[in-house]
Order: structure tokens, then C-alpha cells, then sequence
């Protein structure tokens, strides 16, 4: 396999695993040797074991981070700060993508930036949705109420009031109340409870707050 036949391949994939190129009469051993010297050259990022994508100038497609954290650790999907910046429930810039899995948890470092992945028991891995994140690209992510749930349970303290103080929540006119206690019921603890209490009250005093601007 040569370089140009690669890219007929996988010119228009974002990120692709060995196995797409494994189809018919190849020799696997060659493949991986091929695809190592590639990486030497700077042609393509090795993200993991088998993972890999375009180096510019021969991407088509820039792989979406929330994407790419995806596909590094199966089953995840991204929640905690990343979800909630995205969705303007916190202010501040985050860094690195965060992510929760059933599998175990650690910092994975790639040509393509930081992703961190936090363990959460397999009978807590729910409310995420597949979303556009754009040049035909999808990924799952928490939804609003969940990743805010994923955060506080795995934060120590996460249902106190200092802590919810030190998020500088906002917008939280998109959470759903309903939703989020359907959500705690299913998280079985009463710090869930006492959390959700709190961020309803939040979200009643800041609606009180926009009413008498």
C-alpha cells in the first residue's frame, strides 16, 4: 500500500482504525509497518493502538476533539467540564476534553490534544445523546442535566453549596427540573438528591434575579 492509496481509503474519515485497512489480500504485518513509518514522518498521528488520523496538509476532515475522545476509549461519551462549557452552563475554558466510561479511568495524551476520562459504574452510564458537532461529524455527549449530575457525584462535596458556588453555574434556564430529579432517582444516593435541590434553588434565584433588571 502506498501513501495515495491510503488516502483513497480514508481521505474523507476524520479519525480510522487499522482494521478499515485490512480488507481483502493484505498482509497485516506490512500494513502496521507502513502505517508506523507514516507516523515517523509526520504524515499521520497515532492517537492509540490502532487509532489514527490525517497530519494536515493531507486532512480532508479536522477531526472534532469530542470525536476523537470517543473513539479513543469505548465505550464514553464526553460529560463533566467539557459538556457543560458547551453548553454555557459554566464560564471558564476547558482545557482538556473530559469524558466518563464504565472502563478505567486516565489522562490520555495525543498529537491532538489532552482527553481525560473518569470511571463511572457501568449502571450509571446513561443520559447521553448522539449530536452534530459539525463537518458531518458526531459524538456522544451528556445531556445538560446529566453531565452536571456526572460532576457533582464524582466530586467530593459535589452537592455543597460552596462547590456549586465555585462553578459559577449560569443559563439555567435550560436545565430541566423534572429531568433532573428522574436523573437523581436513578443515581440512588442522597447526595444526588441534596444536589439537585440546590441547583433548583440556584435556578429559581437566578430567574428572580434577570425579573427585577
Amino acid at each position: 500500500m502506498d501513501f495515495n492509496h491510503l488516502l483513497h481509503i480514508v481521505g474523507e474519515e476524520p479519525v480510522f482504525e487499522t482494521s478499515l485497512l485490512l480488507a481483502g489480500a493484505v498482509n497485516p504485518r506490512q500494513v502496521q509497518r507502513q502505517l508506523s513509518r507514516w507516523v515517523r514522518s509526520g504524515r499521520l498521528y497515532r492517537l492509540r493502538r490502532g487509532l489514527y488520523a490525517l497530519a494536515p496538509p493531507y486532512q480532508k476532515v479536522k477531526p472534532h476533539p469530542f470525536l476523537v475522545a470517543n473513539r479513543l476509549v469505548r465505550p464514553s461519551y464526553v460529560s463533566l467540564q467539557s459538556a457543560l462549557a458547551t453548553y454555557g452552563l459554566i464560564p471558564e475554558y476547558v482545557p482538556h476534553v473530559t469524558s466518563v466510561t464504565p472502563r478505567r479511568p486516565g489522562l490520555k495524551q495525543t498529537p491532538l490534544g489532552q482527553y481525560e476520562f473518569r470511571h463511572l459504574q457501568p449502571s450509571l452510564f446513561f443520559g447521553y445523546r448522539q449530536e452534530d458537532v459539525g463537518e458531518g461529524q458526531q459524538a456522544f455527549i451528556a445531556t445538560p442535566e446529566k453531565a452536571l449530575l456526572d460532576l457533582l457525584y464524582l466530586h467530593p462535596g459535589g452537592d455543597e453549596s460552596a462547590y456549586l458556588r465555585e462553578l459559577r453555574l449560569q443559563n439555567l434556564e435550560q436545565l430541566s427540573e423534572a429531568e433532573l430529579q428522574r436523573l437523581a432517582a436513578q443515581f440512588g444516593r442522597p447526595k444526588m438528591t441534596r444536589a439537585v435541590a440546590r441547583i433548583i434553588a440556584l435556578k429559581h434565584a437566578e430567574a428572580e434575579a434577570y425579573e427585577s433588571l
